[in-house]
């Protein structure tokens, strides 16, 4: 799935990285918390698609560190000019939907998008 499929399920908005609505994302996964953020990425995150509701500067520097592909923001929460100035500079493609994270994960799971971990507690901790 493109960033561009993603943009059109969610009805999202690009905030940053509109050159890279080609790229393709083949794993997301929602978090709020920078520690889950980087335990999951242990699992093999890289250019997955990070769906949250944290609009700090460490998201950035977090998917900066761990290679996501794109960062979604969810409820409408929109990043400051100075988190999207970053993005730009790190090449990180941010998007907004005005979904909840609930129905933003369920959206995409729908169309066919998997999650970067099969199964809770499955023992790779």
């Amino acid at each position: 799935m493109t960033l561009s499929d993603i943009r059109r399920i969610l009805d999202a908005e690009v905030i940053a990285g509109n050159e890279s609505l080609d790229r393709e994302i083949g794993h997301a996964f929602a978090a709020d918390l920078l520690s889950d953020v980087l335990a999951i990425a242990r699992r093999g995150a890289d250019g997955a698609l990070l769906i949250t509701g944290n609009i700090t500067h460490q998201v950035i520097y977090t998917a900066d560190v761990v290679d996501l592909g794109a960062i979604l923001f969810v409820r409408g929460k929109r990043p400051s000019d100075s988190m999207i100035q970053l993005a730009n500079q790190m090449q990180i493609p941010l998007l907004m939907t005005s979904y909840i994270m609930f129905e933003t994960c369920g959206r995409l799971y729908e169309q066919g998008l998997k999650g970067c971990i099969e199964k809770a507690g499955d023992g790779s901790d």
